[in-house]
């Protein structure tokens, strides 16, 4: 093994070393996957029972708009 080498593979080893012993960013890391662990349940819920309510609701209320329409048209009145 040459001098450069080993200065190389020294410093990956600290590098290593620092980066495994710092716990900086860990308690943020903690906080998001507890968020993401408390959030995916519940938009999955919503997205299976809510979305055909909201769907539903959607399309009664463009047929509600379409037909008020068609009736101002129909009846001569811009």
């Amino acid at each position: 093994m040459t001098e450069e080498n080993r200065k190389k593979e020294g410093s990956l080893w600290g590098l290593m070393k620092k980066i495994h012993s710092d716990e900086e960013g860990a308690v943020s890391l903690e906080t998001i996957l507890i968020i993401a662990a408390v959030a995916i349940p519940i938009l999955i819920f919503i997205i299976k029972f809510g979305w055909p309510r909201v769907r539903d609701y959607f399309d009664t209320q463009m047929d509600n708009l379409e037909t008020s329409t068609d009736d101002s048209i129909n009846s001569g009145g811009y």
